[in-house]
């Protein structure tokens, strides 16, 4: 590395269906070791293993596998490749912890820093510019002592320019996509800055670029001291992620990090009415009382708050994304999910309204009151839903009842609602989610998943909720 430590924010290749790699070739191989070579500094081995019979390979695909929460097998696998070949930062992977700093007290010394805007992209007028870069450092001035005064002329603490291929730091930049932005640790002279590639195409709001606000944000936390974390909920994870910049938080693991190196705001410290910083929930945790669970496309998916899961046959361990990288428009904490193979659509639910997708779009004219079903008005959400492929029909969970919706008349099914334990034998708690895979019924109720045929409502198993998530700490 460079005497500056140099941090570049990439873009992420997103693919709502995702077709794993297969097999591994040899030119898998010669990749692979370039890439733990770069991101996880393996070295030349000057025997055919470690003492303890261990190859360094190995080991530092253990590593790997280990930052990302892959199943560590210290193997190169599908998986392992697959995230391998994801465009991504260029700053190497050594910590593998949540938040991480990039050390020997890279901070800056004072609370009082200045920034300067030194140029402009035509992307947006110059006024967005101003007020993404400026609500992007006070992303972390809520939560820090730091406060930041612009500047017009002469050095600042943080100089801002946007740039071309190469732009006068010997870190060139690549064209479109690939890489979007780089910053510096603190230091003096060049520490600090933050370049932006100005043949990416940058937005205010829209998510159909790169949202200025997002990736200043992420530069910021680089300039303020914050290497990366392997955390994909925070901030500072090195793949950019869309977030709506009205309603952004920074996450915990972000705020952690920054007040490790700067403490906390001294005028919000222990205000209680302020935004709590969201937390990135753990598939491991056995205690976890899932949003709601679906199937697409023979895909499982499992929402938890801003995230959900996507688990596949093909693959040993679950992808982990936020809900906003597949479906910009769409809510987050929802309350329930259903696949309709009626008119292959996902269908989301959140207090009285409901979203459509089909791939990626938001369906014309969602989203809509779900009542447009046949629900009564009386009923404020639903807790769940669960699509029978045999009837085509919908169940939808509300209480201690629930309702069927035939997906093909669009019409609420007469002589509902029922109670639930009328159907399904010995659940009498809430439902919280419910979805049908390899012809078996699964209810949700908190932690625990209740197997049932649908057509006898015979119970077969109870199991954690976590059975198809195939946590490796298990």
């Amino acid at each position: 590395m460079n005497t500056f430590n140099l941090c570049i924010l990439v873009s992420l290749a997103v693919a709502v269906y995702c077709v794993p790699i297969s097999h591994v070739t040899g030119r898998d191989e010669d990749f692979a070791e370039s890439y733990l070579k770069k991101f996880f500094n393996l070295t030349e081995e000057k025997g055919p293993t470690s003492r303890r019979g261990i190859s360094q390979v190995s080991r530092k695909l253990s590593e790997m596998q280990k930052f990302f929460g892959l199943q560590i097998t210290g193997t190169l696998d599908a998986d392992t490749m697959a995230v391998m070949k994801k465009p991504r930062c260029g700053v190497p992977d050594t910590n593998i912890a949540r938040f991480s700093t990039f050390g020997s007290n890279l901070k800056w010394e004072k609370n009082s820093l200045t920034y300067r805007i030194e140029n402009y992209t035509p992307d947006m007028s110059v006024a967005e510019i101003d007020d993404s870069i400026e609500k992007a450092l006070q992303v972390w001035a809520k939560v820090t002592p730091l406060r930041f005064t612009r500047i017009y002329s002469g050095i600042a603490d943080i100089m801002i320019s946007f740039g071309r291929q190469e732009h006068g730091d010997f870190y060139p930049f690549d064209g479109p996509d690939g890489t979007l932005a780089h910053a510096f640790a603190p230091a003096p002279g060049i520490g600090g800055d933050a370049h932006f590639d100005d043949d990416e195409s940058f937005t205010f709001r829209s998510n159909t670029g790169y949202v200025l606000f997002m990736v200043a944000a992420h530069e910021f936390g680089h300039s303020l001291g914050l290497s990366h974390s392997d955390d994909p909920g925070a901030l500072m994870y090195p793949v950019y992620s869309y977030n709506n910049p009205e309603t952004f938080v920074l996450p915990r693991d972000d705020v952690n990090g920054i007040q490790s190196l700067y403490g906390p705001n001294p005028d919000t410290d222990g205000d209680k009415d302020k935004p709590q910083p969201p937390t990135t929930p753990d598939v491991c945790d056995s205690t976890m009382v899932l949003d709601a669970v679906a199937t697409l496309r023979g895909e499982m998916l499992f929402f938890k708050d801003r995230f959900f899961w996507r688990s596949y046959p093909q693959s040993n361990t679950p992808d982990q994304s936020l809900i906003t990288n597949f479906w910009p428009n769409a809510p987050t904490n929802i309350d329930a999910a259903y696949e309709s193979q009626q008119s292959d659509r996902v269908l989301l639910f959140k207090d009285q309204r409901v979203w459509a997708f089909s791939g990626y779009d938001l369906v014309r004219g969602y989203p809509k009151a779900i009542s447009s079903f046949g629900l009564p008005r009386s009923v404020k959400k639903i807790d769940a839903a669960l699509y029978d492929a045999e009837t085509s029909k919908t169940l939808f969970f509300v209480g201690s009842s629930y309702y069927s919706y035939d997906e093909a008349k669009k019409t609420m099914d007469q002589g509902f609602p029922k109670q639930v334990d009328q159907t399904f034998s010995g659940l009498t708690t809430k439902v919280t989610a419910a979805f049908q895979v390899n012809g078996f019924t699964y209810i949700y109720s908190g932690p625990y998943m209740f197997e049932y045929s649908l057509r006898t409502g015979r119970l077969f198993r109870v199991l954690r909720n976590s059975y198809f998530l195939r946590c490796t700490n298990f």
